[in-house]
């Protein structure tokens, strides 16, 4: 596969306005972020800025960026405009969309989603979970649970939901980590189709996707990567990331 790694990320954050420049240990986040994607070593990484500001800072680093409209209104439009830019041609078939608030994301994890395009003919979209990182996360709204047929390996599954609610009975609770590598024509098709039923009840875009037809395969990893969404997390990020280049 040739992959492209796409970064959305906006100044206008609901929770934490300006995230993408709030410092980590002397480094913006998205700087974090991109430094992370490049590790993984897939293919080009590019930043797909809502603002000038976002861009500028990823210059800076050494980094590419491309302007897109601000006034976009979720992500995955935000690289499909990213990548009309950069890859008019189509020369990548898969497309990994990075969340530009994981300034810690391990490269492996990145790595885990090509493995899966390569890996099952019949995945349109690869995703990541981790397990649960205590029991209160089953009864957390916050906390997306993916609901797996796992595969003979035990490290791969196929979704088939994903819910905001509370998971019964035994066996482990997968936590999704928004993550996502999509086959190409995947994303196109998935852009096209208006949000769903689904989408709309659980507020979960993977969701149009499953009731598309579209197959969604999960990699477990061993930790979910820490996502900035408040401020809280982000004193967390930075008390995490003392001591580390």
């Amino acid at each position: 596969m040739t992959p492209i790694v796409l970064i959305p990320a906006r100044m206008a954050a609901a929770r934490l306005p300006g995230k993408p420049l709030a410092d980590i240990a002397g480094a913006p986040m998205i700087v974090r972020v991109l430094r992370q994607a490049l590790a993984a070593d897939m293919g080009p990484v590019v930043v797909a800025a809502g603002d000038a500001e976002i861009a500028d800072a990823v210059a800076a680093a050494g980094g590419r960026a491309v302007l897109t409209d601000p006034g976009l209104p979720s992500g995955s439009d935000r690289i499909l405009a990213a990548l009309a830019e950069v890859d008019a041609a189509g020369r990548h078939d898969a497309v990994i969309n990075l969340q530009g608030d994981m300034p810690f994301v391990a490269p492996e994890t990145l790595r885990a989603c090509v493995r899966l395009l390569a890996d099952q003919p019949a995945c349109d979209i690869a995703t990541v979970v981790a397990p649960e990182a205590s029991l209160a996360d089953r009864a957390n709204p916050d906390v997306v649970k993916a609901v797996l047929a796992m595969a003979a390996d035990g490290r791969t599954g196929r979704a088939l939901y994903f819910t905001r609610g509370t998971l019964y009975g035994e066996g482990p609770v997968w936590r999704h980590v928004g993550i996502y590598g999509y086959r190409r024509a995947a994303l196109a098709r998935f852009h096209a189709a208006p949000p769903s039923a689904l989408e709309r009840r659980e507020k979960l875009e993977q969701l149009r996707a499953l009731e598309l037809g579209l197959s969604i395969w999960a990699a477990v990893v061993a930790h979910a990567p820490i996502s900035v969404d408040n401020p809280a997390d982000l004193d967390q990020a930075r008390d995490f990331a003392k001591g580390r280049p």
